[in-house]
């Protein structure tokens, strides 16, 4: 993988550099918000990006802001030592996709970001459409026959995941793997329960395209 690591702890920096180049991964470094966010946005093809909440500029949250803003969809995996649950939900709101508390082993970082690298690739196009819903990864909007729709994080990522392999069934695990951080305890009604809102929100017609393959998961019909 190619990834970038965006903390200021020189030390870790270092540590973090020669274990993954050890395991043959390119790794791209930045200790400050502004020359990761210059690398990050660069034409590099990163596959993720390790990135500390408590940076000297800026905060990792607003870095990931940031890079959302600008129509970045590589996977950000996010490093910090508070461990609340507000803090937690403060990064993946701001646009994380996994969150790590310090201090953690390495073995759990790689495993993470194996995880996310199996991730659908982002498309070239941020417009993926089917139907009558439309969505854009760039700005973050969904429209319904033309009419905007306000979605959650977790039903965004949910119809995204769908729209990204129309036609095809998706199980219960792959939805969660894509929609939510390695690690988070859901039960096993979680994907139901989100699947039930997003067909509220998408209104009949629309709602339809998401059908329930029994047994199995979920599949977006095409038209």
């Amino acid at each position: 993988m190619h990834l970038l690591v965006i903390e200021d702890d020189a030390r870790l920096v270092r540590l973090l550099k020669r274990l993954l180049s050890q395991d043959r991964h390119v790794v791209e470094t930045a200790m400050t918000a502004e020359e990761g966010l210059e690398i990050a946005t660069s034409d590099l093809g990163l596959d993720a990006i390790v990135l500390d909440v408590g940076l000297p500029d800026k905060s990792g949250f607003e870095v990931a802001r940031a890079l959302r803003k600008k129509g970045s969809q590589t996977p950000i995996l996010m490093l910090t030592a508070r461990d609340s649950v507000n803090d937690r939900v403060a990064g993946l709101d701001a646009g994380a996709d996994d969150y790590l508390v310090k201090p953690f082993a390495y073995e759990e970082l790689l495993a993470r970001l194996r995880a996310l690298g199996r991730r659908p690739p982002t498309r070239k196009s941020t417009s993926l459409r089917a139907g009558h819903i439309e969505l854009d990864e760039s700005t973050r909007r969904v429209l319904v026959a033309g009419k905007p729709v306000d979605l959650s994080q977790r039903e965004f990522s949910i119809l995204e995941c769908l729209l990204r392999r129309p036609g095809q069934v998706l199980s219960r695990d792959q939805l969660l793997d894509y929609a939510w951080p390695y690690g988070v305890a859901l039960t096993p009604n979680t994907v139901e329960a989100y699947i039930h809102l997003l067909r509220e929100k998408l209104g009949n017609d629309a709602a339809n395209q998401v059908e329930t393959v029994r047994g199995v998961g979920y599949r977006l019909r095409e038209g």
